[in-house]
C-alpha cells in the first residue's frame, strides 16, 4: 500500500480532477453520438422492415417510431441538462460544500465532527432530496407528457406523488441502516476490512432479493394468485417437466401505473415465484377491480357501452394468449435452467470483491480528496463516492459493455431453449405482440444496439428462432 501512495504522490490533485473530468465528458459526446444514431434510424426508416410486413401493420410502426423519436429528444435534453449539472457540481466543489453544511446541520443539533458516520447519513438525505427535485420536472414531464401521449400513463397526479413519497420513505428505509453497517466495517474492520464489506454486501443483495417481491413490492403494486384455471394449470406443468421449483404463481396489477407489460421469476432454492403482469394477460380481469386509493372506479359490468366504444376495444386488445405466455415463461426459465442468473451472481460478486479490494488501495491517498477540494479530510463515504463513480468510471464503462454482450448471447440461449421445448412459433408472435403493445421500434442502428441493448433486437431474435426450428 505504501507503494501505491508513493505512485500517486507523483500526481498532482488538479491532474487527477481534469482526467477524471474530461473523461467524463468524453463519455457523453460518445453517447451522444450514439444516441443521435440511433434517433436517425427513427426518423430516417419509415416503412415496416420486409420481414414484419406481413404481422405488422403500418399503424402500429408509425406510432412506435413517434414514440421512439419523442422518447430520443426527451432523452437528449435531459442528457444535456445531467451533463451541464454534473459539470457545475465538480466545477464549483459542490460535493465538499454539501459535506460542510451536513457538518453544520449536525453541529446545530449538537453532534461534533466525531460523528462521521452520522454526518454521512445526513449528507445522503440532503443531496439526495435536493437532486429529487432537481430533477422532479423531468420525471412529471416523462410521465404525464411523453408517456401519456402514447398511451401508457395510467397514473393520476395524486397517485403519482403519493407513489414518489413512499418511494422516497422505503429508499431511505433501506439504505441508510445499510450505508451504516458498511461504513462501520470500512472505519473498523482493519486492514482486511475490504473482506468483511464484500461479504456484508453479498448477504445484502441476497436478502434483498428474497424479501422484495414479498416485501417491498406490495408497498407499491397489488400482488394476487393468479386464479386456478388452464393458464394456471399449464404454467404448473411447464414448471415441473423442467423441474423448476415453483412455490408461487403472482398476477402483479402493473396496468395501475402504466400499460407496460413484463415477466419475472425470482427467489432462492426451493422457493421459486413467477410474476405475471396483468397488462402481460389478453383480457385479464382482477377479482376485484375496486382500486385502494379512491382515484379511478370501474364502470358496472352490466352497464351498456356504445358500439363505437366496443369496437374501439377489440382494436385495442393487447396482452398474450395462455400458449405465448407459456412460451415467454419458457424462455425466462430457460435462464434458471441454463444458470444464467447463477453466473451473473458470480460475475457481480466477483467484480465487487475486486473493486473493494482496490477501494482498500486507495481508500488513505490524501491526494484523491485533495482533487476533490476535500483538504482537511477524508471522509470514508467521500472516498466511495470519489473511487467507485469517478476513479472507476473507464472500468465500469467496459465492464458494463461486457455484460451487455453477454446478456444478449444468454437471451438467444433462452430463446433456443423456449424452441427446444417445441414453443419458437408461440414466443415469436409473442415477441412481436410484446413489441406492439409496449411500442417498441423493431430497427436499430448496429452500434447503438451493440453498446446499450441487454437484449436483441426483435428481427435479430426471430432471425435465430428461425434459424433453430
Amino acid at each position: 500500500m505504501d507503494v501505491t501512495e508513493e505512485k500517486l504522490n507523483f500526481i498532482e490533485p488538479e491532474t487527477i480532477f481534469w482526467s477524471i473530468f474530461a473523461f467524463m465528458w468524453v463519455v457523453y459526446i460518445w453517447e451522444t453520438y450514439l444516441s443521435q444514431r440511433q434517433k436517425q434510424t427513427f426518423q430516417k426508416t419509415k416503412e415496416v422492415p420486409a420481414p414484419l410486413v406481413d404481422i405488422l401493420d403500418k399503424e402500429t410502426f408509425e406510432k412506435s417510431r413517434l414514440y421512439q423519436l419523442d422518447k430520443a429528444r426527451f432523452g437528449f435534453w435531459h442528457g444535456i441538462f445531467s451533463q451541464v449539472e454534473s459539470t457545475l457540481i465538480l466545477i464549483y466543489g459542490v460535493i465538499p460544500l454539501f459535506w460542510g453544511i451536513s457538518g453544520n446541520i449536525l453541529t446545530y443539533f449538537g453532534f461534533g465532527s466525531n460523528y462521521e458516520i452520522t454526518q454521512s447519513l445526513v449528507f445522503i438525505l440532503v443531496t439526495s432530496i435536493v437532486s429529487y427535485f432537481i430533477d422532479l420536472p423531468w420525471s412529471l414531464y416523462n410521465t404525464f407528457v411523453i408517456e401519456e401521449r402514447h398511451g401508457f400513463n395510467k397514473q393520476t397526479v395524486g397517485f403519482f406523488i403519493k407513489d414518489q413519497i413512499k418511494k422516497q420513505v422505503v429508499l431511505f428505509a433501506i439504505l441508510l441502516p445499510i450505508l451504516s453497517v458498511l461504513l462501520y466495517i470500512i472505519q473498523w474492520g482493519g486492514q482486511y476490512f475490504f473482506i468483511y464489506a464484500w461479504v456484508f454486501a453479498l448477504v445484502i443483495s441476497l436478502l434483498i432479493v428474497t424479501i422484495y417481491a414479498d416485501y417491498i413490492a406490495p408497498l407499491f403494486d397489488k400482488y394476487t394468485p393468479l386464479p386456478a384455471g388452464d393458464l394456471r394449470k399449464s404454467i404448473e406443468d411447464l414448471a415441473a417437466s423442467i423441474a423448476f421449483p415453483l412455490y408461487k404463481l403472482y398476477v402483479v396489477e402493473g396496468s395501475k401505473r402504466s400499460s407496460h407489460s413484463n415477466a419475472y421469476f425470482y427467489g432462492f432454492y426451493k422457493n421459486k415465484r413467477i410474476v405475471l403482469f396483468d397488462t402481460l394477460i389478453e383480457d385479464y380481469k382482477p377479482a376485484d377491480t375496486k382500486e385502494e386509493d379512491g382515484e379511478t372506479t370501474d364502470k358496472p359490468e352490466n352497464e351498456e357501452k356504445p358500439e363505437g366504444e366496443e369496437l374501439e376495444e377489440k382494436k385495442k386488445k393487447t396482452g398474450c394468449n395462455d400458449e405465448e405466455i407459456l412460451a415467454v415463461l419458457a424462455h425466462e426459465l430457460g435462464h434458471w435452467k441454463l444458470g444464467h442468473n447463477l453466473k451473473n451472481i458470480v460475475i457481480s460478486q466477483v467484480n465487487l470483491f475486486l473493486c473493494f479490494f482496490l477501494f482498500a488501495l486507495l481508500l488513505e491517498q490524501k491526494v484523491l480528496f485533495e482533487a476533490f477540494g476535500f483538504y482537511d479530510s477524508q471522509p470514508t463515504l467521500i472516498a466511495l463516492l470519489i473511487i467507485f463513480q469517478f476513479v472507476f468510471s473507464p472500468y465500469n464503462e467496459l465492464l458494463s459493455f461486457f455484460m451487455t454482450m453477454l446478456s444478449r448471447r444468454f437471451e438467444f440461449q433462452a430463446d433456443a431453449f423456449a424452441k427446444s421445448l417445441r414453443k419458437a412459433k408461440e414466443l415469436r408472435t409473442a415477441l412481436i405482440k410484446l413489441h406492439k403493445d409496449n411500442l417498441g421500434f423493431p430497427v436499430a442502428d448496429w452500434l447503438y444496439s451493440a453498446w446499450h441493448y441487454s437484449h436483441p433486437p426483435l428481427l435479430e431474435r426471430i432471425g435465430a428462432l428461425e434459424k433453430t426450428e
